[in-house]
């Protein structure tokens, strides 16, 4: 394929699946009038080459060829190199001195193949591993966005993309860059009246988060460190929590979208992706392992959402529970609404889940205990808890009120279970008893 003086020619396979290849260097072309004496498979792609300029870089070919020296070896097959046939076509090119551009597109491959292949200095001065080592040092991680592209590129690359350090460089950077840039924004934002006092200009306070949403790309185990390393960072919790919010909306797709009712035929799909079931489960719990301690970083709606969701793909009780301790540390927030929470069990049972309730309840009149408890867990204790005040709890109470009249009219609701949801507030919540007369006339009826 040689032939048209353009330095940067791709190796191109032809139509047989089989690619021959000439470098050149400036205006001189190399082995131009000498046949291909080796070829190279990857992923079913051949490439016919020579095996001079490649054993002059790469040491897993300089080996290979030195130790089938007696076979006079003409074709080797690399079924597992990383990046496949395109990242072999830059490296072969690499090896026969033409140039190419790296990128953040395909540095990480770049890097991986080169070490696959032995491309160290060992074998030639600035080979392909330090000039990829290079470009990850001075380019990608100086930004959060580059890093971030990067860090993507490695999913189908592990564990050689982490054993190389190229995970962990991207995760250090997009965290050490976001707190960065929250703190210019907060910078930005302070301006300094005439008596000489700070102030704030007015501007958004999340103007530096506006890599919140690009996040979403990640696959959840990558995201989970680089949610971690922002947290040690210092990255503020609304932002975290804002972050979470949007990845669990991206990836759960409809799944957190509140249900008035337990659809039978969405159970029966779900049951029938099985395998996605158990990643939207791990998904949740982790997003759940990783809310921020502070009541104001997660909105009790999205709780809510996410409760429903942990609940309908059966995720471990510890998850389960840790969503009823944060909605119960901030229930006098809560919607008529977002208590609706179906019954996901058998048929005869109650069309919303009471005892989810219940539970609810009590956390939020025990966040003293509560807090002692999370000290432990993933607790609260920024926050500085106590006992709900009593406008919290008159707020709770009105709307505990509503919940047992929207409930009353359930024929499988025990009376048992309506009473444990009325009696469990204090006498003083209820400056008047009317909604819960109310309740209780349609219970009765």
């Amino acid at each position: 394929m040689a032939g048209n003086g353009k330095t940067d020619k791709a190796i191109l396979p032809k139509r047989s699946n089989r690619a021959s290849f000439s470098g050149k260097r400036g205006s001189e072309w190399i082995f131009s009038d000498v046949p291909s004496d080796i070829v190279i498979e990857v992923d079913g792609v051949s490439f016919a080459l020579h095996k001079f300029p490649l054993v002059s870089r790469s040491g897993r070919i300089r080996k290979l060829v030195a130790d089938r020296r007696d076979s006079d070896v003409s074709k080797l097959e690399f079924p597992g190199l990383p990046g496949g046939a395109e990242t072999f076509e830059l490296t072969a090119k690499f090896c026969y001195g033409i140039n190419f551009e790296i990128t953040t597109a395909n540095v990480a491959p770049l890097f991986c193949a080169a070490e696959y292949l032995e491309m160290s200095v060992e074998y030639a001065e600035e080979n392909l591993i330090s000039r990829t080592e290079a470009y990850m040092e001075e380019v990608v991680s100086q930004s959060l966005e580059k890093s971030l592209e990067v860090l993507q590129n490695c999913e189908n690359l592990l564990p050689l993309a982490e054993e190389l350090k190229i995970v962990s460089i991207c995760i250090d950077a997009i965290a050490s860059k976001a707190c960065r840039e929250q703190m210019a924004s907060s910078f930005s934002r302070l301006d300094y009246s005439s008596s000489g006092r700070l102030h704030s200009n007015g501007q958004p306070k999340n103007s530096g988060d506006w890599w919140v949403e690009d996040l979403s790309v990640l696959r959840i185990d990558l995201y989970q460190r680089v949610i971690d390393a922002m947290k040690s960072r210092g990255v503020r919790h609304e932002s975290i929590g804002a972050s979470l919010m949007h990845y669990a909306q991206h990836s759960l797709k409809g799944l957190c979208k509140k249900q008035s009712v337990w659809d039978a035929t969405t159970r029966s799909k779900l049951n029938a992706a099985t395998a996605m079931e158990h990643e939207q489960r791990i998904l949740v719990e982790t997003i759940v392992s990783l809310l921020p301690a502070e009541k104001s970083s997660i909105p009790i709606s999205f709780l809510f959402g996410l409760l429903r969701t942990a609940i309908m793909l059966d995720t471990t009780v510890a998850c389960r529970l840790d969503l009823e301790r944060r909605i119960g540390l901030q229930l006098d927030f809560a919607t008529l609404d977002d208590l609706l929470i179906p019954s996901f069990l058998h048929t005869g049972d109650t069309l919303f889940d009471v005892d989810i309730i219940h539970r609810i309840l009590v956390n939020f009149l025990q966040q003293d205990d509560n807090e002692d408890q999370m000290d432990s867990h993933s607790a609260y204790e920024s926050d500085g808890l106590s006992s709900p005040s009593q406008t919290a709890i008159i707020k709770v109470a009105k709307l505990i009120d509503g919940y047992l009249a929207e409930i009353a009219p359930d024929s499988n609701l025990k009376l048992s279970k309506f009473i444990a949801i009325a009696e469990i507030l204090p006498d003083y919540a209820r400056v008047v008893d009317d909604g819960l007369y109310r309740a209780i006339d349609i219970y009765l009826k």
